[in-house]
């Protein structure tokens, strides 16, 4: 949530001018207890700190339970003393936090307001209907329900502050009333009588109280996080191994690599992923690399040449949380606004198959934890990518023809029948089908060898796979000397033009080749030319067989028995 500057100043501004000011009228109007009283000071000081180091984790919320101690020290030492140890607080809590960074730093102020208006309205109230402070506390009715009250009233307070923080300020959408505002809500009044207890116990046992009071809490906060910890690694396997069945079930290597990129950008804070492949050359080739939601590319790297190449040659992984960490090793392949890096080795067989790095522009980005969640990724992506190339090369194989690298007739067959079907329901205009024979085919085997004829359908193929404007169709080998041009929206006129490119195409320029059974020649120039023919539908066929019947009949008719090399298009006269 990005917070315009305008505003960041006018929080700035609203402490300078809120805080020093009213923290010093509060010591004038409610002058503080603390003569003959530092060490008690300084305890519960340490108390507060202490407490506000250890927020209580529940639903990713971290629940500021400071309240108690703010009761009892302000039941203990009045208000002035209240808002200065509150204060603190919150600047240790942030710092704990980790959120201090550059560009948010306005956080300080809007949470030291918030806490400043806090405790000084419930502050005013509780003094306004007559409470007092300090050690001669009367534990009557009347007393109780003032601290009851003071305790409402802050809790209160503290929420329609925040709810105003968070609508104006960060102009958040999501609906403040959830289930973290009751889980919020019933531990921090479940801790209130806490504070009660601590103050009662202060005035009877003297600093022991704090040990009494505050061990037992401290001790069940990190229980608390403990917990919270084993939860937060259980729900992130539970995440891996989703992801884990998500990525088996894509059959293409760029939809794998998608969804690892896409699946961490959401558990972690991504601002730039890379993913290597370990090449045939011994180098690290990027596959896939994401800048700020962006693609992009980098040079091959070397085994231990920068923090992927450290993580290939050590076959280990690195983390770092910030930049001072890992400058020295970067050799200038990570962005310099980047702080935290992680960076694992994908495994496959024992084997380094890969490298997957990514980097956060926050410090301490990363926990340790989520090192271990990431190798797991890692080594159900290795698996993933492995089946994916399997599949894709048996497709292949399945699908093109091993000498051309075409399409073969099965495919062609298929992407015909599929093209008439969309021509049917008028999602294409026309249709047209080039059919391709060389002439003389026979003669060239007959006289140069098999091995040569290879080599002139080989180079055929090449051209007419790199031919301009063969990307509005397919190109496939339809059998023998035979290949054919499948174009959607093609009209006959423009298909009649690209057949007539092709014919020059391949009569203009000599063939070349190396494996003639003339024994005294390496490599031989061999000029050949091709008969072509085409039909239209639905102006010349209305079925898939009848527009290849057709553009073979004018193939025949029109071009093969008018003398060879040349274009015919289909006419029905």
């Amino acid at each position: 949530m990005k917070v315009k500057p305008h505003i960041k100043n006018s929080i700035f501004l609203t402490w300078i001018l809120l805080v020093p000011a009213g923290t010093w009228w509060t010591y004038k109007t409610y002058p503080p207890n603390i003569s003959g009283h530092w060490l008690d000071i300084f305890a519960f000081l340490l108390l507060t700190c202490v407490v506000a180091t250890m927020p209580i984790v529940i639903n990713e919320m971290f629940i500021f339970l400071i309240q108690w101690v703010a009761l009892a020290t302000f039941l203990r030492f009045g208000l002035f003393v209240e808002i200065i140890f509150a204060q603190i607080a919150v600047i240790v809590l942030l710092l704990k936090l980790r959120i201090l960074r550059k560009g948010e730093l306005f956080r300080l102020p809007v949470n030291l307001n918030m806490i400043f208006l806090v405790s000084l309205t419930s502050g005013i109230v509780y003094y306004l209907l007559g409470g007092q402070t300090g050690p001669n506390f009367a534990y009557d009715t009347k007393s109780l329900w003032l601290a009851i009250l003071y305790a409402v009233v802050s809790y209160s307070m503290n929420q329609i502050i925040f709810s105003f923080n968070l609508y104006f300020i960060y102009k958040s959408k999501e609906s403040y009333f959830g289930k973290d505002f009751i889980v919020e809500t019933i531990t921090t009044f479940i801790t209130f009588p806490i504070g009660f207890v601590l103050y009662i116990l202060h005035n009877q046992v003297g600093i022991l109280a704090l040990l009494f009071v505050g061990v037992p809490f401290v001790s069940l906060s990190m229980i608390f996080r403990l917990y919270y910890s084993s939860e937060k690694i259980n729900e992130y396997l539970q995440k891996a191994a989703e992801i884990g069945h998500q990525m088996a079930e894509r059959l293409k290597v760029d939809d794998v690599v998608d969804l690892l990129i896409q699946k961490l950008s959401e558990m972690l804070p991504v601002d730039y992923a890379y993913i290597f492949e370990v090449t045939r050359d011994d180098e690290l080739k990027l596959v896939r690399g994401i800048e700020g939601g962006m693609p992009y590319d980098l040079p091959p790297v070397k085994k231990n040449q920068g923090i992927s190449g450290m993580v290939w040659g050590e076959q280990k992984t690195f983390l770092y949380s910030a930049k001072k960490e890992w400058r020295e090793y970067a050799n200038g392949h990570i962005p310099e606004d980047a702080e935290s890096i992680l960076g694992v080795p994908i495994v496959r067989s024992k084997k380094v198959i890969g490298v997957l790095l990514l980097a956060s522009k926050r410090k301490r980005a990363y926990e340790k934890f989520q090192l271990m969640i990431i190798d797991i990724l890692c080594s159900h992506f290795a698996v993933a990518i492995e089946n994916a190339k399997h599949y894709e090369l048996t497709k292949m194989q399945s699908e093109r023809c091993s000498l051309t690298k075409l399409y073969n007739y099965r495919y062609f067959e298929n992407m015909l029948t599929e093209e008439f079907e969309k021509l049917t329901r008028f999602e294409r205009r026309e249709l047209s089908l080039i059919i391709i024979d060389i002439d003389h085919f026979k003669q060239v085997n007959d006289t140069y060898g098999h091995q040569s004829g290879n080599e002139i359908l080989f180079e055929l193929a090449n051209r007419l796979s790199t031919l301009d404007g063969h990307s509005r169709g397919t190109v496939a080998r339809y059998g023998g000397e035979e290949f054919v041009v499948l174009l959607p929206d093609t009209s006959k006129e423009e298909a009649y033009e690209m057949a007539e490119q092709i014919r020059q195409m391949i009569s203009n320029r000599p063939f070349t080749i190396k494996q003639s059974m003339d024994l005294d020649k390496t490599q031989q120039k061999l000029m050949i030319t091709a008969s072509i023919g085409l039909a239209t539908a639905p102006e010349d066929a209305e079925d898939s067989l009848a527009l290849i019947r057709h553009a073979d009949r004018a193939l025949y008719v029109g071009a093969k028995r008018a003398g060879r090399n040349r274009v015919a298009e289909y006419s029905s006269c």
